[in-house]
């Protein structure tokens, strides 16, 4: 059995939580200080351990990643990656799925709103854990908290940097109370160097235990993990740092400087240094792709940043599986299905699926034409007669009344199917995976190409696990490669934005009117909040 030590915390968590509104929650909800952090340990779980119960989640918009209409799906169902083809009745869901896919989400949307509120209750959480170590640390001045400290430094800053990402102009929040009297908007380009200066002090502060592996840090905010975030934060600093995103200009990343240790580096020169501590760190390819998805995937050496997942211990779920295959399909594996997500015409193009260049790591992510049951039994349609056949190249925005209604589009598969989930198949027992050391080679692949220097080592590494040939390390050639090798793992919309590929019109999706100036790269803040707080909020260009 896994070892994870927020057991407690999770059922402290409903002591601790209950709010509707990120900034209006009720005193009388929250466990005493007085009890909850009475000693070290009671510090120590309901402090630090209690805030990783809302990295994950069984709700919508809650979590990094594993349910629906929050942070994954915004920046998953809004690029060429994946759609959610409305089939009949099913997937239209008020123009949700589509809006989405066409950039049109409006200011009134609830998963956008559901999701702010979700980044910013559990940045006050943060900023209550470090008020009560802090008040710790005052009553017990011979014990040293500042591990403690910085770990949920660390991990508030993470929530920021998903925050920034989606939103760009948002609140900076430190207090602990939940008045909002210190609450500010600040550009993108402070929330930045935050995020950063966050990062930085608290790294040497960290646990250099695995993440990934179980044990005292399973889970949990250590080097890896921060080490990966400041590698992508600098990857992105182009787009971080430009407060004026619609104005057609951007900041260059050899001018974006970070001082690490006293020595000044460029964005790129940053993104390379941090990719190559985690090398340094230990950690490495798997020779077997499918490893870092498999039921048991604890051991990888390759992930770096999971959401633990056991169906007995813990409730957090990963729904997508679930919502991509067809009901027949998923039946045939006792579990659930609701014929949903496809790949598009893009990740077709992409992979050459269909052909003899076909990519290898296709068939490790998706389904695609006849499909069978796990003993290599054809599975049907209800009829009983019509085999089960995907169709990839019939997806379309809406297939409703076509032939191919409920069979268009390559479904999901990247992870291995644990025949014992529950509820649905969404309970499993793989990890999620949120970070790996791939996408560090990718990063320090492209940020080398970047700053004049060859990065084909890094890419054709990622490309040779999996048997493909060695490609010449171009921009165009690695943005490729991150569709290849990261498909489903949310980092379209980041790697569009870089790229500035995101406004771009595709298969199914116009450009919309004015979307050239690049508005659209962030989304607004929720036209509630900007009315609940108008006087220190300003909604983003374009909205």
């Amino acid at each position: 059995m896994k070892t994870y030590p927020m057991i407690l915390a999770t059922i402290l968590t409903f002591f601790l939580t209950s709010c509707n509104s990120f900034l209006e929650e009720d005193p009388q909800n929250l466990l005493p200080e007085e009890i909850a952090h009475s000693t070290q340990e009671d510090l120590l779980n309901n402090a630090v351990l209690m805030l990783y119960t809302h990295v994950g989640g069984n709700a919508d918009s809650e979590g990094i990643q594993g349910t629906g209409r929050g942070i994954y799906d915004l920046n998953t169902f809004t690029t060429d990656e994946a759609i959610m083809p409305t089939r009949g009745g099913d997937w239209y869901d008020g123009g949700f799925w589509q809006g989405l896919f066409l950039h049109k989400w409006g200011v009134n949307n609830d998963a956008i709103l559901n999701t702010w509120e979700y980044l910013y209750r559990t940045i006050i959480l943060c900023n209550r854990s470090l008020k009560g170590i802090a008040d710790f640390g005052v009553q017990h001045p011979d014990t040293d908290v500042s591990a403690l400290q910085a770990e949920v430094r660390a991990l508030r800053a993470m929530f920021y940097y998903y925050a920034m990402d989606l939103f760009g102009r948002i609140l900076l929040i430190v207090s602990h109370d939940n008045t909002g009297t210190d609450m500010k908007q600040v550009e993108r380009s402070v929330l930045f160097r935050f995020i950063v200066k966050e990062l930085q002090e608290s790294l040497p502060l960290l646990s250099s235990e695995r993440s990934n592996w179980p044990g005292e840090y399973y889970g949990r905010m250590t080097q890896g993990v921060a080490c990966f975030l400041l590698a992508k934060l600098a990857l992105n600093a182009e787009v971080y740092t430009d407060d004026n995103w619609t104005d057609g200009q951007r900041p260059d990343g050899k001018q974006i400087m970070f001082n690490i240790d006293g020595t000044e580096r460029n964005a790129w020169e940053t993104t390379i240094h941090y990719c190559e501590r985690l090398t340094a760190m230990g950690y490495i390819l798997e020779p077997d792709y499918t490893a870092n998805f498999a039921v048991f995937n604890e051991s990888s050496t390759e992930n770096i940043f999971i959401i633990p997942m056991d169906k007995n211990l813990y409730t957090n779920q990963y729904i997508y599986l679930f919502r991509s295959r067809n009901y027949n399909h998923a039946a045939a594996y006792g579990l659930g299905g609701e014929n949903g997500s496809s790949a598009t015409i893009e990740v077709l193009e992409t992979f050459d699926y269909d052909t003899p260049q076909q990519d290898a790591r296709f068939d490790y992510c998706y389904f695609a034409g006849p499909v069978k049951d796990l003993s290599g039994n054809q599975i049907y349609l209800d009829d009983k007669v019509t085999p089960l056949v995907y169709e990839p190249w019939n997806v379309k925005l809406d297939v409703s009344g076509e032939t191919y209604e409920k069979t268009a589009g390559a479904r999901m598969k990247k992870y291995e199917v644990d025949t014992k989930a529950y509820k649905d198949g969404k309970l499993f027992d793989n990890d999620i995976v949120v970070f790996r050391y791939a996408d560090a080679l990718l990063m320090q692949a492209e940020a080398k190409v970047r700053n004049g220097q060859n990065g084909d080592n890094e890419l054709n590494a990622v490309r040779q696990r999996v048997g493909e040939e060695t490609r010449t390390a171009t921009l165009e050639n690695i943005l490729a490669e991150r569709q290849l090798e990261l498909a489903w793992e949310g980092w379209r919309r980041q790697d569009l934005i870089r790229f500035g590929q995101f406004t771009r019109a595709y298969h199914s999706r116009p450009q919309l009117e004015n979307e050239a100036s690049g508005y659209t790269t962030v989304f607004p803040i929720p036209e509630s909040i900007v009315q609940r707080y108008s006087e220190s909020m300003k909604q983003n260009d374009g909205y």
